[in-house]
């Protein structure tokens, strides 16, 4: 497994399990199609993201990597208020699982949440919904090619 993948993995466990305890919970995945219903508890989906940077670090041969995963947070609810309020309460979980641990257990040297931008949804069973894009930059270092 790639330093990458485990990285994201790691991203993916935290999330799962710092949400687990919400009631009712969100449904935690990663890189997949949201489904065309929304969950009570929302909506948290990891997606891979893209390497933004890579700078060589010599003696010895490392690579330096920034990577910038995103995580989609949804949420539907009876009202505005009601939609903005388990919205919020999602992503304030979400950094503080993150700001928790910053190396992910050990898998990165470095995680950043970012600031989320927001966006209103349609799905099906539900009025409307509340949408965040939470950027997280993953920071570590791999030895070697920075394929590895």
């Amino acid at each position: 497994m790639s330093v990458r993948e485990s990285a994201l993995a790691a991203l993916h466990a935290r999330l799962g399990a710092a949400l687990a305890s919400r009631v009712p919970p969100p449904v935690v995945l990663r890189g997949e199609t949201a489904p065309q219903r929304l969950p009570a508890g929302g909506l948290v989906v990891l997606r891979d993201g893209e390497t933004v940077e890579e700078t060589a670090i010599l003696s010895p041969l490392a690579w330096a990597i920034e990577h910038r995963a995103e995580i989609e947070v949804t949420v539907a609810g009876a009202t505005p208020a009601a939609r903005t309020a388990l919205l919020d309460a999602l992503l304030m979980d979400i950094a503080a699982a993150i700001s928790a641990d910053r190396t992910l257990g050990g898998a990165v040297d470095w995680a950043q949440p970012g600031a989320p931008s927001f966006d209103d949804v349609e799905f099906e069973g539900a009025a409307a919904g509340r949408a965040a894009s939470l950027p997280v930059t993953l920071f570590y270092t791999v030895a070697g090619s920075p394929l590895a």
